[in-house]
């Protein structure tokens, strides 16, 4: 149940507005990080995949790692909601969340963290904060998070021009993309993992599976609004807007070369989602330092990978500078030996290096309501 056995960490919904709820969490250290983080979660998943159980919480472990930290609870859109896209997205998520940040640390720069689409939408954002000369971001981390869709795996089978059109057909009607059907087309990515291992275990075997944390997660997803997954689809996915330099926010372009903030991006070595060299490619497409990390698991059990829980998880890691030659993914993996390990630690390190320093922790002033919040909730 939410609340009570995932989404447990204790906080407050800060900030609420039509799009997102806010969340600060309750510090478990005297002092933090100068720099608060921020977390933007895809918008077609429930946030709590990084605060599951106890033990399996990414928010925990950032918390007592010594971070401020923020999370986005995207709402889940009705068909009244039929008509937002990425720039709302932008304007009334990112924008607003990093806003209501300000009030609480106050001229601080953030950092920002954005998973799967998220890291897309935050990228997309961060280019467009360096466009502008606002220098608000201290750090880009980007997990399994695309920003180049010429290699965009297995989905690449399902998603064309007419198959774009169907949807659009479909959402015409409904306002939103149905979470039944974007869970259809994902299963058939991974079909011999989620589909027919079940129907043996199940139903041959007679074996039931037990619930767990992440697959109670996986269960609860949510609805894309039409104008979204319009412009997701079609000018990021088909076209690749972003990567090649057409994309714009508020009527200008944007280019993902215009980042200068340091970034750690990561890849999971069985990503059917977001391919691991996918997500390398952000080290075509930037002009500043990378830190790539290539961690064992998929897209979502190769994130949540808590310390001391996945004796099998390793990582390999990395740092090209700007002066750094490029190197193509597979000569960087035959190049960085696998350490034995959750990545978690290395990232929060990988943070604390770029902070400039350490203040009072941060705890939640004024509250719309305890975390988890109520969008959350929303079926």
């Amino acid at each position: 149940m939410v609340g009570r056995d995932v989404a447990t960490a204790p906080g407050e919904v800060i900030f609420r507005n039509e799009l997102i709820e806010l969340i600060q969490y309750a510090p478990t250290t005297t002092t933090v990080a100068a720099e608060p983080l921020l977390i933007v979660p895809a918008w077609i998943m429930k946030y709590y995949v990084l605060d599951l159980s106890t033990t399996h919480s990414l928010v925990r472990h950032l918390v007592g790692s010594g971070f401020t930290v923020f999370m986005i609870s995207w709402k889940n859109p009705d068909g009244g909601d039929a008509s937002q896209g990425i720039a709302d997205y932008l304007r009334r998520g990112l924008a607003a969340a990093l806003d209501a940040i300000d009030t609480i640390a106050p001229g601080e720069r953030v950092h920002a963290a954005g998973y799967c689409l998220g890291g897309t939408l935050l990228a997309i954002g961060a280019a467009a904060i360096a466009r502008d000369s606002d220098e608000r971001l201290a750090s880009l981390t980007l997990i399994a998070s695309q920003v180049d869709f010429t290699e965009a795996g297995e989905l690449t089978l399902f998603i064309d021009e007419a198959q774009v059109r169907f949807l659009e057909d479909v959402m015409s009607i409904e306002g939103v993309l149905e979470a039944r059907q974007m869970a259809g087309a994902f299963q058939m990515l991974r079909s011999n993992d989620l589909i027919w291992s079940r129907v043996v275990r199940d139903y041959l075997l007679g074996e039931r599976t037990p619930m767990t944390d992440i697959s109670a997660w996986n269960a609860d997803a949510m609805r894309m609004p039409a104008r979204m997954q319009g412009e997701y689809l079609r000018g990021l996915f088909l076209q690749n807007d972003l990567a090649e330099g057409r994309f714009t926010v508020d009527g200008r372009p944007i280019a993902l070369g215009d980042i200068r903030t340091p970034i750690f991006a990561l890849g999971t070595e069985r990503d059917h989602v977001a391919p691991w060299r996918s997500v390398y490619k952000i080290n075509l497409l930037t002009d500043t330092e990378v830190t790539f990390a290539l961690v064992s698991g998929g897209h979502n059990r190769g994130v949540v990978s808590a310390p001391g829980q996945d004796t099998g998880a390793y990582a390999r890691i990395g740092t090209a500078t700007r002066e750094d030659p490029y190197r193509d993914p597979d000569d960087w993996r035959s190049s960085h030996e696998p350490r034995d390990g959750s990545w978690w630690p290395l990232w929060s390190d990988w943070m604390k290096t770029r902070s400039s320093g350490h203040a009072a922790a941060r705890a939640p002033r004024e509250s719309l309501a305890p975390a988890p919040g109520a969008y959350v909730l929303k079926r």
